[in-house]
C-alpha cells in the first residue's frame, strides 16, 4: 500500500518502562480455522496486514472508549454535538417506533443518547466483541426496560443476514463514528450493499462520515500525545497471539500513523523496532527492522463523494448534517427502489 511519509512512532510509556524479555511463549490457538487462516495469510503477504476488526478484543474495545475521550480525537465529540444540535430534525426524518439496528455498537452509548428522541420499538446492537457487547446491553436494559433489545455478536466484514427475531418493519440502520472509513471505497460500497440487502422499502440508514480536513488535525487524532492510540494498536498483537498461537512480543513493535493525502486516508501500522521472527503453529514470518504490518485505514470523504458511495450501494442520501467547521457529517439515506 502507498505511503506518503515516515509518520509518527510512538510506544506507551508503560511499555517502554518494561525490561527487555525474550519473545513470548506461543500459546494454543483460540481462533477458529477460518480466522487463523485469514490472519496468517495477512501476515505472510508481501505487505503484511491485518483486518482492523482484530483491534477489538475486550481490552481493545475499552481502549477505544478511552481514545474517544482524548482531546485530539475530534470525531466522537463533533458527532455528539451534531446529534445534540440536530437531534430533533434527525428524529423527524426517521420517525419514532423504528427497529434501530446499531452496527458496531461498542458500548451502545451513541444509540442510547438518541432513545428519547427516536423511541425505537426494538434495539438491535451488533458488535464483534460478544462479552463487551453483552455487558453494555445488560446495563442498557436496566435504564430502558420498555425497549426490546436483541444483542447480536456478528462479524460484519463478510455477508450477514439478520435472524428472525429482528423485526422487518421500518429497519433503521445506525452506523455512527467514522467506522465506514475503515473500508476502502469499493469495500464500503459492498458493505453498504449488504446492509441494503437487510433493509426493506420502508427502512433507511443513519451514518457518520469523517470529512477531509487539515492533515495536522488528522495526524494528531490517530497519534495522541499520551499514547492511548498506540496502546490500542499494539494490543492487536496480543489478540493475534490469543487467536493464532503466535509469539508476538509487543515491546518489539511501535505505532505508526499518518495521513496519506493521495489516497485520502489515515493509515495505521505497527513497525518492527528490530529484525525479528514471529512464529505460530506451522509457520513463521521474518520482519526486517522498520518493516510494517498495516493494521487500519480510515478514509475521509466529502458529503458529495460519500453520497455517490451510498448511491452505488442502493441508498439515496436525503439529508446531511455537519458541524460549523465542516469536520464531520451525519447523513441519512433511504433504501432506493430495486
Amino acid at each position: 500500500m502507498p505511503m506518503t511519509g515516515t509518520g509518527a512512532l510512538r510506544q506507551p510509556a508503560a511499555l517502554r518502562a518494561l525490561p527487555a524479555e525474550p519473545l513470548a511463549a506461543a500459546i494454543a490457538p483460540q481462533g477458529d480455522r477460518a480466522t487463523i487462516a485469514e490472519i496468517q495469510a495477512g501476515l505472510l503477504a508481501p505487505q503484511a496486514g491485518t483486518s482492523p476488526k482484530y483491534l477489538y478484543d475486550s481490552l481493545g474495545s475499552r481502549l477505544f472508549e478511552a481514545i474517544c475521550e482524548l482531546p485530539e480525537y475530534y470525531p466522537t465529540r463533533t458527532e455528539a454535538a451534531i446529534f445534540a444540535i440536530h437531534g430533533e430534525d434527525i428524529a423527524r426524518r426517521i420517525g419514532t417506533g423504528s427497529t434501530l439496528i446499531d452496527l458496531g455498537a461498542g458500548n451502545c452509548a451513541k444509540a442510547a443518547s438518541l432513545f428519547p428522541l427516536l423511541q425505537p420499538q426494538q434495539y438491535v446492537p451488533i458488535d464483534i466483541s460478544r462479552d463487551f457487547l453483552n455487558e453494555a446491553v445488560g446495563r442498557l436494559r436496566q435504564r430502558f426496560p420498555a425497549i426490546a433489545m436483541t444483542a447480536l455478536a456478528l462479524d460484519l466484514s463478510g455477508p450477514f443476514e439478520l435472524p428472525a427475531g429482528v423485526n422487518t418493519a421500518r429497519r433503521q440502520f445506525f452506523y455512527p463514528g467514522s467506522s465506514i472509513g475503515n473500508f476502502a471505497p469499493h469495500e464500503a460500497v459492498a458493505f453498504l450493499r449488504r446492509v441494503r440487502d437487510n433493509t426493506y422499502a420502508d427502512g433507511g440508514l443513519l451514518i457518520g462520515v469523517d470529512l477531509v480536513k487539515d492533515a495536522a488535525v488528522l495526524d494528531a487524532a490517530y497519534d495522541d500525545a499520551i499514547g492511548v492510540t498506540a496502546a490500542f494498536n499494539l494490543n492487536m498483537l496480543r489478540h493475534l497471539n490469543h487467536l493464532t498461537g503466535s509469539d508476538f512480543d509487543v515491546r518489539q513493535w511501535q505505532h505508526v500513523a499518518f495521513f496519506n493525502a493521495a489516497e485520502s486516508r489515515i493509515e495505521m501500522h505497527l513497525e518492527a523496532r528490530t529484525a525479528l521472527t514471529v512464529c505460530w503453529p506451522g509457520g513463521e514470518r521474518r520482519f526486517a527492522r522498520g518493516e510494517r504490518i498495516h493494521t487500519e485505514d480510515s478514509y475521509k470523504y466529502t458529503p458529495e463523494s460519500f453520497a455517490a458511495v451510498l448511491a452505488q450501494a442502493g441508498f439515496t442520501a436525503d439529508a446531511v448534517w455537519t458541524d460549523d467547521a465542516g469536520w464531520f457529517a451525519v447523513m441519512h439515506a433511504r433504501a432506493a427502489a430495486d
